[in-house]
């Protein structure tokens, strides 16, 4: 799967693919793989992500062209 939005997210926080690995603590290869499609991001990372840039897994994965994020249920821990 190809997830082109990553990149220009990434872009716009003007930050660097090692910089965004860090934050997900993974090498830059890897993010890099998921950037260009040639891996597929795991949901734990796509959640971080989101976090990260402020926007949905659905954005992220390109199920919807809302970048707004959803509102979450809070879950009891």
């Amino acid at each position: 799967m190809y997830y082109p939005r990553l990149k220009d997210l990434r872009e716009d926080q003007e930050l660097k693919q090692k910089e965004v690995a860090a934050v997900l603590g993974i090498d830059q290869r890897i993010y890099s793989n998921y950037e260009t499609g040639k891996r597929e991001i795991p949901t734990r990372l796509a959640i971080r992500l989101a976090d990260l840039y402020n926007t949905s897994t659905d954005y992220i994965l390109n199920l919807t062209d809302e970048p707004k994020p959803y509102e979450r249920k809070r879950t009891k821990a």
